[in-house]
């Protein structure tokens, strides 16, 4: 049996602009605990005196 080929075709009304941005709203919210996760893993490896500063800016 032949596998047959998929073809998706979208109608888009909207600018590449506004595609755009909606696209990025998604894949930043699809990925926001794994984007959390490394910036938690690489806040652990900074040196503990800069851990101090960063309490004090926050």
């Amino acid at each position: 049996m032949k596998k047959r080929k998929l073809n998706y075709r979208f109608h888009n009304p909207n600018t590449a602009e506004v595609t755009a941005d909606y696209l990025l709203k998604v894949l930043i919210e699809a990925n926001e605990g794994k984007v959390e996760q490394a910036i938690q893993e690489a806040a652990d490896e900074l040196p503990e005196d800069t851990k101090v500063i960063e309490a004090y800016l926050v």
